[in-house]
């Protein structure tokens, strides 16, 4: 189905907002970042990036995204690293947890902040304006990327690890959801300040609250085949 030219032209203005509040994202911090600087920017009113972007925080959204291309294009030689699925998932986390703790900010705008909107609305149209970041990704990884909510990212990858025999499908979920929550509490925590750490030993004690979970929920059997 061709495009029209209405989507053309909608494509392309909101290229030239997303492009504004990345520099400005660069110059001054997301804090300073304002619909008016945004706007001044591009070269375009208020009202104008308002025709095209409900609240600011949108913006802010799919600026952030810009800056995950470094992990996006790590990921796959991380997981390269793994000899099987659970190993894959850890490498993947391992990867995730760099970069995020390198530019807390941006991934918890992407991960944790309220945005006023459902995320995947959000992420679904930011891969139909950028296609070519998923360009050249293996398709399992891409099915990752695009699905924003990070219990159901791991839920959709772990759930070889059940075909492999190294876990009951029961622990899919629950393993989803508090791996995503240590990363998430961890985040908060380092934020705001609220623990005396290095970024260093904030990705280490992740990592091993993450790794400590994932293999509790392994077979006993199988554990001594996760190496990680």
């Amino acid at each position: 189905m061709a495009t029209s030219r209405k989507d053309i032209q909608k494509e392309r203005m909101w290229r030239y907002f997303v492009d504004a509040t990345v520099e400005l994202i660069e110059q001054e911090g997301i804090e300073k970042v304002t619909i008016r600087k945004i706007a001044d920017k591009a070269g375009y009113t208020s009202s104008t990036v308002y025709n095209y972007f409900k609240e600011l925080s949108h913006l802010i959204f799919f600026a952030s995204m810009r800056f995950t291309k470094e992990y996006i294009e790590e990921l796959p030689s991380y997981m390269k690293e793994g000899n099987h699925t659970v190993e894959k998932w850890l490498y993947s986390w391992k990867c995730f947890c760099k970069h995020s703790f390198e530019n807390p900010s941006i991934y918890s705008i992407i991960f944790i902040d309220d945005l006023g909107v459902v995320p995947e609305e959000l992420l679904e149209s930011y891969y139909k304006l950028y296609r070519n970041d998923l360009v050249g990704l293996p398709k399992p990884i891409q099915e990752i990327i695009v699905q924003h909510s990070f219990s159901k990212r791991s839920a959709l990858y772990i759930k070889q690890a059940v075909n492999e025999g190294f876990m009951e499908e029961a622990e899919v979920e629950r393993i989803s959801d508090i791996t995503y929550l240590i990363w998430a509490g961890m985040m908060t925590s380092y934020l705001n300040n609220r623990m005396k750490a290095t970024k260093e030993e904030v990705i280490e004690q992740t990592m091993k609250l993450i790794t400590d979970t994932v293999l509790k929920a392994v077979k006993p059997e199988k554990r001594q085949e996760v190496q990680f």
